[in-house]
């Protein structure tokens, strides 16, 4: 997935997906409230979404903890329906096709 805000650009994993946003697992997350535009691509080679994020919050990385998992936490806005639709409809499948392979 990119990330691109207007002096950042930032390749990134997605570990967690829904309707209302993603969560981008991240040595250096960007600061809360930061606005971007998100480019990932859905399995099974669907054509790409190009949705607007914010970032809502952080999990910073932990020199001295035990964080595993840093990275922010990014709400879409602006969404319209149809990308809202065919979002939730590449979740579900995400969701099936690991169901099968368990």
């Amino acid at each position: 997935m990119d990330c691109e805000t207007e002096d950042t650009f930032l390749f990134a994993n997605i570990t967690n997906i829904s309707a209302l946003g993603i969560f981008v697992r991240s040595l250096e997350p960007l600061p809360p409230g930061t606005s971007m535009t998100l480019r990932f691509s859905p399995p099974g080679g669907q054509e790409p979404f190009v949705l607007r994020g914010e970032v809502t919050w952080v999990n910073p990385v932990r020199l001295l903890g035990a964080n595993k998992n840093p990275g922010m936490g990014i709400r879409f806005v602006e969404l319209r329906r149809e990308e809202r639709l065919r979002l939730v409809e590449t979740i579900r499948t995400i969701a099936y096709v690991r169901e099968r392979s368990n």
